[in-house]
């Protein structure tokens, strides 16, 4: 017969009460074995993620707190803790009853300016008139080859390469903020906004700051834009003169088309000898480079300057390696080494102005500020204060670049210099342009053996400088040859001084026939300057740029123009044009609830400073230089301009 068994139901029975221990135990049996769930291990992704949605979470809550709260709640708070704060200038000075008068031009900087897209390769679809250059800098992020590509000039011209059409922006948006909440021109013009200024009165001359300043004037007429917006606001104010404010590399610009106006067709733009006695009362340059500045170098020799070489110093190779085809240093260098503008901040006036291997116009000082603060707009004019301590420095800055702490500081007696000039250059430092993921820069046609005699001489000063620079990039420095000049005059009635390239060059140039003009010189005082750098060689490889600021060795000529060049009636001032300083006292904000300062000496900061901006609103008001108190100065530059043995 055969065995029957009983089925197992599909779910057991439910139970009844009082069960035998011994059929519960059996059931227990029976029961099949369920693994335990491993719980997951916490990773490292895990923390990065929930470390940005921390972040992004509180982003989002103080966003709309901010938004929420009251208007007047952070001025109320940042009054609670630094004490009432000052009236703008515009506010106090229109109580005192001043209003707008004369036109106000501003001429912005380098890098300072929007830069936009007209036309482009396929990478840049749908950027048409979108800001490359300034603004959120979007696409930095997005697409940073394709921004590189489209924001370098032509290798050999200087200008558009083919297929790319950058334009500068236009009207004061151009060069109000450089980036979302970082202000340029925005405080001025507010300012000058509150005494009745309007932008009929008022004229931002952009342009594209990467060109040479006459190729400005060839590819976008900017110089011939510039000069018949002056002669339409005087003409349209009145007859009133305008008042030219330019700022940093503006100044030299400006200083370009002072003389491009003059000159005749078709070099200049033929407004005569007068033009400028008709249409400028003054020019009220701030934070100008007029001779150079040693930052210029740096950038142009090894693509960084101190706050770069930090970088490179807190993350070894980051900046210069292959990772994830970055090769962030080397793109800006190949960028930066087209844009000729940068050429024209080179210091000028060789060892004459800057210093040789022993000596420097500073004569090895430290300035340290000392400065009280205070809030009131014009305390830089009433309050006197220690504003400098002199500490013995025994850092020589006429030595510009110096190859070691050592040579930096010994005796040049003591340094042992091997010239450059007829290295022979090669020695593979690159096979072929592959090698370097198609980032190519001159110094790949320099060689070990170039780079080893640059660092063999040890030390340079001014005079040479330019050598040094048209040894490890020759074609960079044949173009920049042919638009700038970084000598003294000898005799300014030479008819050579009438080529556009002397005329940014304050040593080879005379100022216009406007003897009813003023000029004015404006810069911070009291803030650590980049004047002199140690250099030290990269650490070998095909593709890094062989030099770098050595970061470990710890240690302006903004004034000396006015001061002394063109002081009075000289050979470089012939109609004896009158020329003030005014210096401003560097001090920091005391807290972030005070943001940039309104008090600051720092190189764009300076444009919030409200000392500054009451003497603008002053002299465009109808005031001169000596309603303002004739000069304002605090540092040593007119003892120093007087150390410098220059013809006038």
């Amino acid at each position: 017969m055969p065995i029957l068994r009983r089925r197992r139901p599909a779910h057991p029975p439910p139970q009844i009460d009082g069960p035998s221990t011994s059929s519960a135990a059996s059931d227990e049996k029976e029961k099949p074995s369920v693994p335990m769930a491993r719980k997951p291990r916490w990773n490292c992704l895990d923390s990065c993620c929930w470390i940005i949605g921390c972040v992004c979470s509180l982003w989002w809550i103080l966003l709309f707190l901010y938004n929420a709260m009251p208007a007047s709640f952070p001025q109320y708070v940042t009054e609670a803790i630094t004490g009432p704060l000052p009236d703008p200038p515009g506010v106090k000075l229109r109580k005192e009853g001043l209003s707008a008068l004369h036109p106000v031009v501003f001429v912005p900087g380098i890098v300072t300016g929007g830069l936009e897209l007209w036309e482009g390769h396929q990478c840049a679809d749908g950027l048409f008139r979108k800001r490359l250059w300034g603004g959120t800098f979007g696409e930095v992020y997005k697409r940073p080859l394709c921004w590189v590509e489209h924001m370098s000039l032509d290798n050999e011209t200087g200008l558009d390469p083919p297929g790319v059409r950058v334009r500068p922006v236009t009207g004061l948006v151009a060069a109000d903020y450089f980036a979302p909440g970082y202000f340029v021109w925005a405080v001025l013009i507010a300012n000058l906004a509150r005494i009745g200024y309007e932008e009929k009165t008022m004229y931002m001359a952009a342009y594209d700051w990467r060109l040479s300043f006459q190729n400005t004037e060839v590819r976008d007429q900017t110089l011939s834009s510039i000069k018949s917006n002056i002669e339409l606001m005087v003409e349209t104010n009145g007859g009133k003169k305008v008042v030219v404010i330019p700022h940093s590399m503006g100044v030299l610009y400006f200083l370009h088309f002072m003389k491009w106006v003059e000159a005749p067709a078709p070099m200049g733009g033929g407004g005569g000898s007068d033009w400028c006695q008709k249409h400028i009362k003054a020019v009220m340059n701030i934070g100008g480079p007029f001779l150079g500045v040693p930052k210029a170098v740096t950038g142009l020799f090894s693509a960084e300057a101190k706050d770069v070489a930090v970088a490179r110093a807190i993350a070894p190779g980051v900046l210069d390696s292959d990772f994830l085809g970055l090769q962030t240093l080397r793109h800006v260098m190949r960028m930066t080494r087209t844009w000729d503008s940068t050429m024209s901040m080179i210091p000028k006036g060789g060892d004459t102005i800057w210093g040789g291997l022993d000596w420097s116009p500073e004569e090895c000082y430290s300035c340290i500020s000392k400065r009280k603060r205070s809030n009131d707009s014009i305390v830089s004019q009433d309050v006197k204060v220690e504003n400098a301590n002199h500490q013995p420095n025994i850092t020589n800055y006429g030595r510009i670049i110096s190859f070691g702490k050592d040579v930096a500081e010994v005796p040049s007696a003591q340094i042992e210099m091997i010239d450059f000039r007829d290295a022979v250059k090669g020695n593979n430092l690159a096979h072929s342009n592959g090698s370097c993921g198609d980032v190519w820069t001159e110094y790949h046609e320099v060689g070990w053996g170039g780079v080893q005699a640059v660092s063999d001489y040890k030390v340079y000063t001014a005079g040479s400088i330019l050598d040094l620079l048209r040894f490890v990039a020759p074609k960079m420095m044949q173009r920049g040859s042919a638009h700038f000049s970084y000598g003294i005059a000898d005799n300014l009635d030479d008819p050579k001084y009438k080529h556009y390239k002397y005329w940014s060059n304050p040593l080879e140039t005379k100022l216009p026939n406007a003897p009813d003009m003023e000029i004015y010189s404006m810069y911070g005082v009291g803030i650590l300057t980049e004047r002199a750098y140690v250099y030290k060689r990269s650490p070998s490889s095909e593709c890094y740029i062989p030099f770098q600021i050595d970061t470990s060795a710890d240690g302006g000529h903004e004034g000396y123009m006015c001061a002394k060049g063109w002081r009075g009636k000289t050979r470089f001032n012939p109609s004896g044009i009158k020329t003030y300083i005014r210096e401003y006292d560097h001090a920091p904000p005391a807290n972030l609830l005070e943001g940039r300062g309104t008090q600051s000496g720092a190189h764009v900061d300076i444009m919030g400073n409200f000392a500054l901006i009451e003497d603008i609103i002053r002299v465009a008001a109808g005031a001169t230089g000596e309603d303002l108190g004739g000069d304002q100065v605090h540092s040593d530059i007119l003892k120093w301009s007087e150390k410098i043995n220059l013809q006038l």
